[in-house]
């Protein structure tokens, strides 16, 4: 009896958690207060008092505490001694520093991606581009509505794109610079203040990676990563709020 019960549990522990499976509640408070930092739910410098949280999100203190902890950890939250813990600032220079950061992690997982990806690779790009288009071609009903879905969509092609990219820890700074950016992405969304087609710009990456133009691919992409900081400049210097 044992012996034929074995395969199952394998089976369940290995195979991904069903969407809307239980999570400790360090994670879901974890996943809550970040998702309102990045979409400026929770302001840029703001002081995030516990008692506050515990109100808007429900979880007890030291649930929030450890929460709060790792978003330090993630860069997304500050933590001074005796002075409790804020969201963490958005500034000209922090973007500046990150771009430049994120290219260069990014332009060398897309080159090895390119050089590397196969068929199926050719597959995610080409799939992913599509559902990024469908998103994008409603960007201009109101970008404010379609925020969540467009960085969604827009996660999905980026990760396409260096997906057969064979180096783990590219990967791994990639995502943490990928999220760092995401508050700056979703203000220059929203703060059209210089025209931008950015459906044209991912068509171009798209276009070049998929035709395997590496140098190409890589000059559109490293182009695409500078638009957001320059548009963050005539945001920042037209007054407007980095809160979005």
């Amino acid at each position: 009896m044992h012996t034929n019960a074995a395969p199952n549990v394998t089976a369940a522990a290995l195979a991904p958690p069903k969407q809307g499976a239980a999570r400790s509640l360090v994670e879901a408070a974890h996943e809550a207060i970040c998702h309102e930092i990045l979409t400026g739910g929770l302001a840029p410098g703001e002081k995030l008092r516990f008692e506050m949280l515990r109100k808007r999100f429900g979880f007890g203190a030291s649930t929030l505490r450890e929460a709060l902890t790792r978003l330090v950890g993630e860069a997304l939250v500050t933590s001074e001694e005796q002075k409790g813990f804020r969201v963490a600032p958005v500034s000209l220079e922090d973007l500046a520093d990150l771009t430049r950061t994120r290219k260069f992690i990014e332009l060398e997982a897309l080159r090895e991606s390119i050089l590397n990806g196969d068929d199926a690779w050719e597959g995610r790009l080409v799939s992913a581009f599509h559902r990024l288009s469908k998103v994008e071609a409603k960007l201009s009903s109101g970008p404010e509505l379609q925020q969540d879905e467009f960085e969604h969509r827009n996660n999905e092609f980026h990760y396409a794109l260096i997906s057969a990219c064979p180096s783990r820890w590219l990967h791994h700074l990639h995502g943490i610079l990928y999220q760092q950016s995401e508050r700056y992405r979703r203000i220059s969304l929203v703060n059209r203040v210089v025209p931008r087609d950015v459906h044209a710009e991912h068509k171009a990456m798209f276009e070049a990676a998929l035709t395997r133009n590496v140098e190409l691919a890589c000059q559109v992409a490293g182009e695409h990563i500078e638009r957001t900081l320059a548009v963050m400049g005539k945001v920042l210097s037209a007054g407007m709020s980095p809160g979005g």
